[in-house]
């Protein structure tokens, strides 16, 4: 999977990335390995919100659809 990232420098110094396709997801680091790592973070956590969801309602379906 392709995401696209938008990094922008932080006046005090580091970098901010969000990830347009994915509302929410957003993080920072001081440097860009430490960015890097904070998105792959991010990303996981975002992805992985709703994995373990079970339904409220007794009609209501919850499935994967891989597109």
């Amino acid at each position: 999977m392709k995401v696209r990232v938008i990094v922008h420098p932080q006046e005090d110094g580091g970098f901010w990335a969000e990830v347009p396709s994915l509302p929410g997801c957003a993080t920072q680091g001081d440097t860009w390995p430490e960015l890097l790592e904070n998105l792959y973070e991010a990303i996981q956590g975002v992805l992985s919100v709703g994995d373990d969801a079970t339904p409220s309602e007794p009609n209501v379906q919850v499935f994967d659809l891989a597109i």
